[in-house]
């Protein structure tokens, strides 16, 4: 005589949901994964994507140095100075009135002519670099010379000491006249400062004009 079992109602559910299991795994070893019309999708295939990530709003952003190195704009041969004018001038207008004045007499008359040429084809000029002296009809004839050939100035004051001759003594010897010179004591005392010479001006007495 058989045996019956009776199953509750939970046990028969846990068979029931057994029993299914096994079937679907029993028809999918016969049909094969290769029969299937789709393709198997891996999970480790998804798509990747990157995050770039910057530094919080918070915080200021290193700050990088740049150092600028400055080149000289002076060339390597060093410039001359750039030349300033002194003194530009010709003879002392009181030379000429005075000798003008006296060139009625036969005796004045070469001295007068002296003074008429100094006035008008006679210049100075006294610089930071140099000393012209400036002569002729045209200004044709130059001479010029640096501070630095300059030995030794003299003064020798005309009339009333209103003007007056500057000698200038140069190292090989030559001295150069300059005759008739306005703010002539003023001009030696450039000269010396030029030359690099003590300021001392050698003055003789007061002679004509």
């Amino acid at each position: 005589m058989a045996s019956t079992y009776i199953l509750s109602p939970a046990a028969a559910a846990t068979v029931a949901a057994s029993i299914t299991h096994n079937q679907s795994l029993y028809f999918s070893s016969k049909l094969g994964f290769y029969n299937l019309p789709f393709k198997l999708i891996s999970r480790n295939n998804r798509p990747c994507t990157k995050l770039h990530v910057s530094s919080p709003t918070n915080q200021p952003a290193a700050a990088t140095t740049t150092t600028t190195t400055t080149t000289s704009s002076k060339p390597s041969s060093k410039n001359p100075k750039e030349e300033t004018i002194f003194f530009d001038g010709g003879s002392h207008y009181g030379d000429l009135v005075a000798n003008l004045l006296l060139g009625f007499t036969l005796l004045w008359l070469p001295l007068t002519l002296a003074a008429i040429s100094r006035a008008f084809f006679l210049r100075y000029r006294f610089t930071n670099l140099r000393v012209t002296v400036i002569s002729g009809l045209t200004g044709q004839d130059r001479s010029d010379f640096s501070y630095k050939v300059i030995k030794d100035v003299q003064v020798v004051p005309r009339f009333i000491g209103e003007w007056g001759d500057v000698i200038i003594t140069l190292k090989d010897g030559t001295k150069v006249d300059l005759r008739s010179v306005p703010r002539f004591r003023e001009i030696a005392k450039y000269c010396l400062s030029m030359a690099e010479k003590p300021v001392v001006l050698k003055e003789t007495g007061p002679k004509g004009f």
